[in-house]
């Protein structure tokens, strides 16, 4: 389904982030690529999870405790039928199973409860995932000594990656990265969207500046500003 983040940089916070991108190359050749997506997936595996869970779940209380398949074939049937025959039985059961799947696959087409109730380690796989394959398209061989980086924010998931073309991969352990998209994240959580991306940027070409400093003749070959998607 269609979703959309409500949060939009404004003109300063992209003339901030492209200011910090231009002074943070002015100190290296590394090239940056800033990304911020509304969201990485749409999790559409989310609610068919859920609602079979529910479903299992629901049938094995029925099968636990039978006596509850008569209340609700009473409530179902509202006294037109009184006869619990097998056939009955397993209508009801049918009928209280694909009414829990239903339900839950329908309520979870809300985004906020899909992107909650996602699994962590899901939502981390598949920002990175999102962050190669932008990485892939923006910056990957398009600089003369693959030196492009790429700062992504995902703001659904408030999540953020960063993936280094192979000059900056072979030189910096992505661990050197940790601290930094943390602390934007935690800016982003407050609603300081660009503030966070451009202070980013500014960590990240300090140390870029160290492993791959900026060297004569190497021309500004990938586009400064922060690009929305």
């Amino acid at each position: 389904m269609a979703w959309t983040s409500p949060y939009r940089l404004d003109k300063s916070e992209h003339d901030l982030v492209t200011a910090a991108v231009s002074e943070a190359e002015r100190e290296t050749d590394a090239e940056i690529v800033t990304i911020v997506a509304d969201l990485s997936d749409h999790y559409d595996d989310v609610p068919l999870f859920w609602a079979g869970g529910m479903t299992l779940l629901v049938l094995s209380v029925l099968a636990a405790f039978p006596a509850l398949c008569h209340k609700l074939f009473d409530l179902i049937v509202q006294g037109w039928i009184t006869e619990m025959s097998e056939r009955n039985l397993l209508l009801t059961v049918f009928i209280v199973a694909l009414v829990t799947f239903l339900l839950v696959w329908m309520i979870l087409q809300w985004m906020p409860l899909r992107l909650r109730l996602a699994p962590h380690d899901m939502k981390t796989r598949r920002c990175h995932k999102r962050a190669v394959d932008l990485f892939r398209v923006a910056a990957e061989g398009r600089t003369m000594g693959r030196t492009g980086i790429l700062i992504y924010l995902s703001l659904g998931e408030h999540r953020a990656e960063i993936v280094a073309d192979a000059a900056i991969a072979g030189k910096v352990a992505p661990e050197a990265w940790g601290d930094m998209m943390a602390e934007m994240v935690a800016h982003v959580r407050k609603g300081q969207v660009g503030h966070g991306m451009a202070m980013a940027v500014r960590q990240a070409g300090d140390v870029l500046a160290v492993h791959v400093p900026k060297t004569e003749g190497n021309p500004n070959e990938l586009p400064d500003r922060v690009i929305e998607i």
